[in-house]
């Protein structure tokens, strides 16, 4: 019976194989109406055997488990299959990826049984004027000096970054996981509209579209292509980089403008191979800020990885232009809790709507949106993208401040020195305030 054999495999291992993939498998081969049914086994051999999906193989981590030996079996079952190979291996958090034949996934899956899960790599997508002011960071004075986040390292995983004047000298290093090129650079433009967001010093504009953090160093971590698009793959690679280059690099915070919807695939936001790369980056020591998503109002709409229960997940508000905070509002497009796991979510919320930061001439956006272009060197965008690196820029204040503080410390400052809004699925614990901020560390250091 055509296809029979693999709807048999999907069965046998449907509960180590993410619906999706499931999907994929049983529906590998379309009816051929006039295929006689004498070729139907030829044909079903030859796709199972050239036929490749890009996979992520999650390994059943225990006690006794040799992370090093199992992927070294699932290397050599791999090995066997013609066009198949073990692509990145992410040893933080017990999984990998590879290109695999149908053929080699049912090998895989027959002799390998410490692997947990296999899923479908998924997409993902991208998704100051006034800002800076509205969230308590303009002109900060502690102890008689001015925090401006300097010598704090923030990482930008997006896009890229193009250089700009009001980051110069301050894009200390770039790493290009799509094209695999050295100088800095933004093909799309939504990475430096982000770079800006954190740290534009508004050299431009004689100060006017000035970020939280002025003086804060950009670290450009490219895993998005030029229509802002890109794989789970390529994207938990540019955060594992930072893991493994924390400390020589300097890496203190990653800001990430993107994401995918989150999937009932995994049974809990813990089983989502996302997840466990932010979270192990939290883990390392760096402060992670997350967009909430731009699929509001409705609710449950929290995009991954922003599910995670311990990064920063920021929501967008409307400031309306003004600086007067009692006019705000969440921008209707601002993602909702609580997420599909019933968490509560977003954490915080920061302006998102019409903010003015740094262009990427002749990027995509830059051409398709010319009408968003303000003067030469600046650009109007509106997002949770947007609403992150102001967060990032925030916990750069914070961090120069009182560099000893641990992710949850920042988290935990942010939160409860939020301006509350109202329901917490909607707003968070409210918008942030780094002078809010700022005043209760440094009581707690007194």
């Amino acid at each position: 019976m055509f296809q029979f054999a693999m709807i048999q495999t999907v069965r046998q291992h449907s509960h180590r194989l993410d619906r999706v993939l499931r999907d994929e498998l049983i529906h590998m081969y379309r009816p051929f109406k006039y295929t006689p049914c004498f070729l139907h086994k030829y044909l079903e051999k030859c796709f199972k055997y050239t036929k490749r999906y890009n996979v992520i193989i999650q390994i059943n981590r225990d006690e006794d488990c040799d992370l090093e030996a199992e992927m070294n079996n699932i290397y050599k079952i791999t090995d066997q299959h013609f066009g198949c190979k073990i692509e990145k291996k992410f040893l933080e958090i017990g999984c990998c990826t590879a290109k695999l034949t149908p053929a080699a996934l049912v090998d895989l899956l027959n002799h390998c049984h410490t692997v947990k899960k296999v899923y479908a790599n998924r997409e993902i997508k991208a998704l100051l004027d006034i800002a800076t002011p509205t969230v308590g960071a303009k002109d900060l004075v502690r102890n008689d000096s001015d925090v401006t986040g300097e010598g704090v390292n923030v990482a930008v995983v997006d896009t890229g970054v193009s250089p700009h004047q009001d980051l110069e000298g301050r894009i200390i290093k770039f790493v290009d996981l799509v094209k695999g090129r050295e100088e800095p650079y933004d093909d799309n433009g939504h990475g430096t509209h982000c770079a800006g967001d954190v740290a534009g010093n508004g050299v431009m504009s004689e100060g006017m579209y000035q970020a939280p953090a002025p003086k804060a160093n950009i670290i450009g971590v490219k895993v998005l292509d030029k229509m802002g698009s890109g794989s789970l793959t390529t994207v938990m690679e540019g955060v594992q980089w930072c893991i493994q280059n924390k400390d020589s690099v300097g890496i203190d915070v990653i800001s990430m403008s993107l994401g995918s919807p989150a999937s009932r695939s995994y049974p809990t936001e813990d089983d989502d191979p996302m997840v466990q790369i932010v979270e192990a980056a939290w883990d390392a020591g760096i402060v992670v800020c997350i967009a909430a998503g731009n699929e509001g109002p409705d609710h449950q709409s929290i995009a991954s990885p922003g599910i995670s229960n311990k990064v920063i997940t920021v929501g967008a508000m409307d400031d309306r232009g003004t600086v007067d905070l009692q006019d705000d509002r969440i921008a209707e497009f601002s993602s909702r809790g609580p997420t599909i796991f019933n968490e509560m979510k977003p954490d915080v919320v920061a302006p998102g709507v019409d903010i003015i930061s740094l262009r990427s001439p002749n990027s995509y956006i830059d051409k398709l949106q010319k009408n968003a272009r303000v003067g030469e060197h600046y650009f109007t965008m509106s997002g949770t993208s947007m609403a992150t690196p102001i967060c990032a820029g925030v916990v750069a204040l914070m961090l120069e401040h009182n560099p000893s503080l641990t992710p949850d410390e920042v988290k935990n400052l942010l939160m409860d020195t939020a301006k509350g809004f109202g329901d917490r699925n909607t707003y968070g614990a409210g918008y942030i305030q780094a002078d809010r901020a700022l005043s209760a560390n440094q009581n707690e250091l007194q």
